[in-house]
């Protein structure tokens, strides 16, 4: 019985296991996505792709970076335009800042 509990126990964990960092789960679901999963997390997480922030130029330039000094291979060029517009639309440039202040009906 306690084999039993076990099987069941991995049949419920295992979907989680697979939904790691770096497994693509992090990345925005949109046209687009497979090929930076694809391309991006064979050599780092995703989180290292979710983190960053930038338009176009910033995003080709960083892959352009990657493949003079760190030996990213050449993306074929409709590939590399598809995964340059996904990320310039999902990981845009954004406002940094600090928070908002807090509510005086939330403070002590």
């Amino acid at each position: 019985m306690k084999y039993c509990w076990a099987i069941i126990l991995v049949a419920f964990v295992s979907p989680v296991v697979a939904d790691t960092p770096g497994s693509g789960s992090q990345f925005i679901q949109a046209a687009g996505a497979d090929l930076v999963q694809g391309h991006c997390t064979a050599c780092h997480s995703a989180l290292i792709v979710t983190s960053q922030r930038g338009d176009a130029a910033f995003w080709l330039n960083t892959i352009r970076w990657m493949q003079k000094t760190q030996n990213l291979w050449a993306i074929p060029a409709q590939q590399e335009q598809q995964i340059v517009a996904y990320l310039a639309k999902h990981y845009a440039e954004q406002e940094w800042g600090r928070r908002p202040q807090l509510s005086p009906l939330l403070l002590p």
